[in-house]
């Protein structure tokens, strides 16, 4: 090793890893022991790292030597990516969404992305932290608990600052520089709110461009993963490897002629010039002064970078009443289907038994209760239910024709502007992209701003964060 490695690690994006393991300045192996002493070292104090991949050393190894005797795979070669907990590696880490229930579950296979990721070369480092069930098990649970893996708390200011969920492992490790970057997954604002709380870049793709398949569900019309990185361009770099259709996961199918293979072209760092961006005013109306402040300099940032701004723009269903009878009832349907392909040694295959599990342990599972749960099995499981399908109906159009697709058509923008993560749940409800970056710092911590826009607008969203991102810097590192 020629590099000295104990700075250098800390904000290193994935071009510069690759970079210094292509010079033989450092090889996977010495990368990943870099990274496991750096978890070693400051895990305890934020809580976000579960478990280490027990053959990482070895896999590293293994990649090494392909290094040496083929060449690399790509840009992703020897890289260190950490997962969200409920997504399947069939290895011997764990999958369990944090969840006593599953906690030695150990997946069959690989879900469709992480094979993905291991096609690509990268290290799966391990599996991070995240809020339990993806933060549908009790109303007051608060972000970044499981009662598998106890407290993620924010590196920036742990037990100051909320951390965000429920991809909250994903956002702190990679704010903390445990890893290259790492993968979360979203129903409704998962990754970019604990991006938005960790100053880190985080990427929702529009439902459907990635698959879920191998992913402990929440919602199939919602759910998705997504990279959470410090940098636009890695997560350009990530987003275009966890692509590709997949028939496990029908869903996937839209994507077919939608999806590029590499999103880095797309990375222009003059890419606000003549841009079209709509302000959304009501979801600034309840910002604090700091905040406000933060927000007015970003949108500044955008006149000055050439964009068009339109303000304000406004989207009719703004103000319209929400319930989550969709997510409700899916719930049930689609983690039934989880749980019933494991292996006959899991404890449960059913909601039902995952609540009756946690009553047989409650001292430990139900610190802060399951109503979520118990909401959820009280549905059939076959999504006939009336409310359901209305919901479903009535939310598509209202996110989407009375919502963001509106609003973009009759100011003719490329994206809407939101300050936070404010509006993650209009994109959610259409299933469309968002994508956050770091914007400031507030006393209550880092603070992101949002770009959104339609289906499968992820080039046009990259172009404005990385002209933003490279315009402003403002993300830095947390102090451990």
């Amino acid at each position: 090793m020629t590099i000295k490695p104990d700075e250098w690690i800390v904000e290193a994006d994935i071009s510069t890893l690759q970079r210094a393991m292509e010079m033989s300045e450092i090889s996977a192996v010495e990368l990943v022991t870099l990274y496991v002493k750096r978890i070693e070292t400051h895990n305890s104090r934020i809580n976000a790292v579960l478990e280490i991949n027990p053959d990482v050393l070895e896999i590293a190894q293994q990649l090494d030597e392909e290094r040496r005797e083929r060449g690399s795979r790509g840009p992703l070669h020897g890289i260190p990516i950490l997962l969200k907990d409920n997504i399947d590696t069939g290895d011997r880490m764990h999958t369990s969404a944090g969840s006593l229930a599953l906690a030695q579950s150990v997946a069959a296979e690989d879900a469709f992305i992480a094979a993905k990721l291991r096609e690509a070369g990268a290290v799966l480092i391990g599996k991070v932290n995240m809020t339990e069930w993806a933060n549908f098990m009790a109303f007051s649970m608060p972000s970044g608990y499981s009662s598998r893996g106890g407290q993620v708390l924010n590196p920036y200011g742990p037990g100051k600052f909320e951390v965000g969920g429920s991809s909250s492992g994903s956002g702190a490790a990679v704010a903390a520089s445990f890893a290259a970057a790492a993968i979360g997954t979203e129903t409704s604002g998962s990754i970019v709110n604990p991006a938005h709380h960790n100053s880190l870049v985080g990427l929702k793709p529009t439902v459907g461009l990635l698959s879920r398949s191998g992913i402990i569900p929440i919602s199939h019309s919602q759910d998705t993963p997504g990279p959470m990185t410090r940098t636009v361009t890695d997560a350009a770099v990530l987003l275009g490897i966890l692509t590709g259709v997949d028939k496990r996961d029908p869903l996937s199918l839209v994507s077919e002629g939608q999806y590029h293979r590499d999103y880095t072209p797309f990375l222009d760092a003059k890419g606000l010039q003549g841009a079209r961006i709509g302000i959304p005013r009501w979801f600034y109306k309840d910002l604090n002064d700091e905040a406000r402040i933060i927000a007015e300099n970003a949108i500044n940032v955008l006149r000055q970078q050439g964009a068009i701004v339109i303000d304000p723009v406004s989207l009719p269903c703004e103000q319209a009443e929400w319930n989550f009878d969709v997510l409700r009832y899916e719930f049930k349907k689609d983690l039934n289907d989880y749980l019933a392909k494991l292996d006959s040694s899991a404890p449960v295959h059913a909601l039902q038994e995952v609540i009756a599990f946690n009553l047989e342990h409650s001292e430990k599972a139900l610190v802060y209760g399951q109503d979520t749960l118990v909401w959820s099995e009280e549905t059939s499981g076959t999504l006939t239910e009336e409310s359901y399908l209305e919901s479903l109906r009535k939310y598509r159009e209202l996110t989407r024709t009375q919502g963001i697709d509106h609003v973009l058509l009759e100011h003719q923008l490329d994206a809407l502007f939101f300050p936070g993560d404010e509006g993650y749940d209009i994109a959610a409800r259409a299933g469309y992209p968002l994508l956050i970056v770091p914007a400031g710092f507030t006393a209550h911590g880092p603070m992101g701003v949002m770009f959104a826009a339609g289906a499968f607008s992820e080039p046009t969203l990259i172009k404005l964060a990385y002209a933003f991102e490279q315009a402003t810097h403002y993300r830095r590192p947390p102090i451990l």
